[in-house]
């Protein structure tokens, strides 16, 4: 289905034209201007130079046009120039209509569908989920989503951090703390000798532990680091013993990953990690090698990706470390050759930290001179700001660590759970669950309503709010619907269908309505879900304004009520729609 503005456009195109102008001057925009009308053309001041003619005469000719035309109630030229236009009411209902009957609602599907790739999350093996994942799993997740609802075929990895100097921090740590493992000796034997079993709790604790102690400025502190050096280039030589712990220590690592994920309904298509990438980094060494890309740097291997017109130092891309192991650069790129056979992906985004800018940069570059992914295959790098404290610094505990993610999540629900009525659930696992959903939706909606790119102040209270631009009032409307709905013996399933428009307060509704189809295009354009969380406040807003100006329950005309009901039949649908997209369930009560 098209959106309004494509539709628009087509039709003041033809007036344009039929008056003997160029078609393309016809162009529709959302007005900035709603108290005046609800749509916009400018082209006439276009028109003027390309005919030499006063603006406004071309304004007046195509208006002159459009006010015949059945689709609006005024087509004005205002000057200087402006077309101005506003819908009848008849239109405007028919589009909803048309919606309403549309199993996208509204959505308009790609005319080329595009395969997408999205590398989002990546948590380290290892280590325990803290807030710094929560942007990329939560954007990354609604990302894909959206794509989805815009018809791409969309494939979703996590690309777990697996295979550097983390893990082998983490097995240097454990081989000096359990150093009568039979996994680190040298004759131990994967068919009988066993890994023992590691309690998630500990495992977490051990990352932390062993990074501080590799940072000490002492003997210890360097010998300790030159041994995790040591277990990680062994790690990546798959040394058996090594290799087979570190095996054990991801399968434990990634359950717990995938818990904690599910509580934020985040989910991944593929669970891949750097260590998948291992079996393609021969073919791109060869690759490299043979175009003469990669050359030694001391005592390194690297790519130079510098280009004349940069205007700031861009370090080549190191391959392969004096000692012979790997680094991210080398994994990343490896994938690429992974998801090129795999998914011959045309786009591949990647959300992370803005900080890793340069990062992605180099490996861009690398990837396109040296032909691992195709000329027309596009790399986007869709970097994200800073979850911070109400001191505008990076959010932490009350005793200044960093913050896991359960712990966050936990804190949530505690708040969530203290603000439900239990009166309202006949169950305590009822309301258990709605409140884990609440805790979810205020945390989730107060991250995605700033746009991606931009640092934001973390305020659970203010989240959790029934008020304002919250996840929370989000719910509550739709808990309103559902009332509604209940009170009324109705179920909602099966068409909708949309009535006559009787008061103003359903016009701008439907209106916003009509709108859903330009907010879905820009959030997939910019690659920003707060495009979506925008829509839906706005959906929620005007559908309370109609739900006060009209009594929807006590009213005795019956073409009035019943168009009244399944347009709060719509607004659910429509306000389950947005949710969705940001992977945030709805409750029936609250």
């Amino acid at each position: 289905m098209k959106t309004i503005t494509a539709m628009l456009t087509e039709t003041v195109s033809a007036a344009f034209e039929s008056c003997g102008y160029d078609p393309s001057l016809g162009t529709v925009m959302v007005s900035d201007r709603p108290d005046i009308c609800q749509f916009q053309c400018n082209g006439a001041f276009a028109g003027a130079k390309l005919y030499h003619k006063a603006p406004m005469i071309i304004a007046e000719e195509v208006a002159g046009k459009l006010s015949d035309s059945s689709i609006f109630s005024k087509a004005e030229a205002v000057r200087p120039a402006f077309i101005n236009l506003t819908l009848s009411d008849e239109f405007l209902a028919e589009f909803c209509r048309n919606i309403a009957k549309d199993e996208h609602l509204g959505v308009e599907q790609a005319e080329r569908p595009s395969t997408i790739v999205i590398d989002y999350g990546g948590p380290n093996v290892a280590k325990a989920l803290h807030i710094g994942h929560l942007r990329s799993a939560i954007i990354g997740e609604s990302l894909k989503r959206l794509a989805r609802a815009c018809g791409h075929n969309v494939i979703g990895d996590a690309h777990l951090g697996d295979w550097g100097m983390p893990m082998g921090l983490t097995i240097a740590y454990l081989s000096e703390k359990y150093p009568d493992w039979k996994c680190f000796s040298e004759d131990f034997d994967p068919e009988k000798d066993a890994i023992p079993d590691i309690d998630v709790k500990e495992l977490n604790e051990i990352y932390p532990a062993a990074s501080a102690r590799s940072k000490e400025d002492s003997d210890d502190g360097r010998a300790f680091k030159e041994k995790a050096h040591g277990m990680t280039l062994m790690l990546q030589s798959h040394k058996k013993g090594i290799y087979d712990l570190w095996k054990k220590l991801v399968s434990i690592s990634v359950g717990d990953i995938k818990k904690i994920c599910s509580q934020l309904n985040v989910d991944f298509d593929y669970w891949y990690g750097e260590s998948d990438a291992d079996e393609y980094i021969p073919e791109l060494l060869d690759l490299l090698g043979s175009k003469g890309l990669m050359h030694e740097s001391m005592g390194a291997m690297v790519v130079d990706v510098a280009q004349e017109d940069d205007k700031a130092p861009m370090p080549p891309v190191m391959i392969k470390k004096t000692d012979g192991s790997v680094l991210y650069d080398t994994t990343d790129l490896a994938t690429l050759i992974q998801r090129e056979k795999d998914f011959k992906p045309d786009n591949v985004w990647y959300v992370a930290d803005k900080r890793q800018t340069l990062h992605f940069e180099q490996c861009f570059r690398c990837a396109k001179i040296s032909g691992i992914v195709r000329d027309e295959t596009r790399l986007e790098y869709l970097g994200f700001g800073t979850m911070n404290g109400a001191d505008g610094k990076p959010y932490k505990t009350r005793d200044g660590g960093v913050m896991q993610l359960q712990m966050l999540l936990d804190t949530a629900y505690a708040a969530a759970r203290e603000r439900i009525s239990a009166e309202n659930f006949t169950a305590a696992e009822e309301a258990e669950s709605t409140a884990r959903k609440i805790a979810v939706a205020s945390i989730k909606f107060g991250d995605l309503i700033n746009h991606r790119t931009k640092d934001y102040i973390f305020d659970l209270d203010k989240f959790l709010s029934a008020e304002g631009k919250t996840g929370v009032y989000l719910l509550y409307m739709v808990t309103r619907i559902c009332s509604v709905l209940r009170k009324l013996g109705i179920e909602d399933s099966g068409d909708i269908s949309i009535g006559d428009i009787y008061t103003d307060a359903e016009r701008q509704l439907m209106l916003c309505i009509a709108l859903t189809g330009e907010a879905f295009n820009r959030a997939f354009t910019e690659r920003a879900p707060n495009y979506i969380c925008e829509n839906a406040y706005q959906l929620a807003v005007l559908f309370s304004k109609f739900y006060h100006d009209n009594h929807i329950l006590s009213e005795s005309d019956e073409n009035k009520r019943a168009a009244w009901i399944n347009l709060c039949r719509l607004v659910k649908r429509m306000l389950e729609k947005h949710l969705d997209i940001l992977a945030i369930d709805t409750v029936e009560k609250m």
